[in-house]
């Protein structure tokens, strides 16, 4: 397998170990990555287990540089998403 995944290589990696066509297989794809946003954006967590966990997470507002002049700038409150690895996967990685 390729040292990068993009999600069209995945669909045919999927495809053909489950022996499902590649149409079939990247709708099942778009709809578990949509619930996922979904449930996430609405503030809900999604987990599975032993592989992974995302969850949205508050940011409070802060003050910041501006880079190029130094000027301070307002950064306001917002939301970034939160993943974690499960253990499996970790356990994959070693």
């Amino acid at each position: 397998m390729a040292d990068n995944l993009n999600k069209t290589e995945l669909v045919a990696a999927v495809a053909a170990a489950s022996g499902q066509s590649q149409a079939t297989v990247s709708s099942v794809v778009d709809a578990f990555f949509a619930t996922i946003s979904d449930t996430v954006k609405g503030g809900g967590k999604v987990t599975i287990p032993g592989w992974l966990a995302a969850e949205r997470t508050e940011t409070a507002a802060r003050t910041g540089r501006n880079p190029q002049t130094g000027e301070e700038i307002s950064i306001p409150a917002g939301h970034r998403v939160k993943l974690t690895a499960g253990s499996k996967l970790k356990a994959a990685v070693k």
